[in-house]
């Protein structure tokens, strides 16, 4: 009986569980849906990937895996191809825009592999079959994945053309039970004019679903928004950039503007 409450094993299992309690006790949320662009994985290049943005975005979601928050990942393919693009090129649009969900594929092999370099298990999802690449998308399978500690990375949007990834955040966010929508962004949260080229623009704290439709501010396209206003889904508009403010979220800081 006593080697029993000497085994090395087993205190290394309770002070993890411990570990992990403590944590999820200590956060604000304990269920996230990370909202990224495809740009913001270009860094300072023109299009294509930068490997010290995919590291930048790796160690900044590591932390929060850590603090045994459930994350789950949406991201855009705008550095590699845009549906709305293919117009001007002659592609029409249904075409152009499964073009762009196999471009967030890529970002999000990219992305799984600097994740798991840290040591973060992944699961790439897909909303289109490609089973030598990603899992299909099945919401009990993907919710299963992150109450086990896996970030769940979901490509190729919603899989039907006509839909941005914002929609496919929004859509996947409810699905999975997230208890909010965390949108990284070059700019720290959302402004009354666009900051980069308005040094007079204001920057709003908190806004209302109904605030933002009155003001005509840009968060989100609008299927997007108002799936998540007519399920009461939160939005926290923030800078990714900022390699602090993942984890301040988390922990419940004012950081960025928050959309409820």
């Amino acid at each position: 009986m006593s080697s029993l409450f000497f085994n090395p094993l087993l205190v290394i299992i309770i002070f993890n569980i411990m570990t992990k309690f403590k944590a999820n006790h200590n956060n604000k949320y304990k269920r996230v849906l990370l909202k990224l662009s495809g740009e913001s994985l270009m860094g300072d290049q023109e299009f294509g990937i930068q490997t010290k943005m995919l590291i930048h975005y790796a160690k900044q979601i590591k932390n929060i895996v850590e603090e045994g928050v459930e994350t789950a990942i949406v991201i855009g393919g705008g550095n590699i191809y845009r549906g709305l693009n293919a117009v001007a090129s002659g592609i029409e649009r249904v075409t152009g825009d499964y073009m762009g969900m196999l471009a967030t594929c890529i970002n999000g092999m990219a992305l799984q592999a600097a994740l798991e370099k840290e040591g973060v298990y992944t699961r790439l999802v897909s909303a289109i079959e490609m089973e030598k690449i990603a899992e299909p998308y099945i919401r009990r399978r993907a919710t299963r994945h992150l109450e086990k500690g896996r970030v769940v990375i979901f490509c190729a949007g919603t899989g039907s053309p006509y839909f941005t990834t914002d929609s496919a955040a929004a859509l996947r966010a409810n699905e999975i039970e997230a208890d909010v929508i965390l949108k990284g962004t070059r700019v720290d949260g959302i402004y009354n004019a666009d900051p980069e080229k308005d040094p007079n623009a204001t920057k709003f704290d908190e806004l209302s679903f109904a605030k933002v439709i009155s003001l005509g501010l840009s968060v989100m396209d609008m299927t997007a928004f108002t799936l998540c206003q007519e399920n009461n889904l939160p939005i926290i508009v923030f800078n990714i950039n900022n390699p602090e403010n993942l984890q301040k979220i988390i922990k419940g800081n004012k950081v960025g503007t928050l959309v409820k």
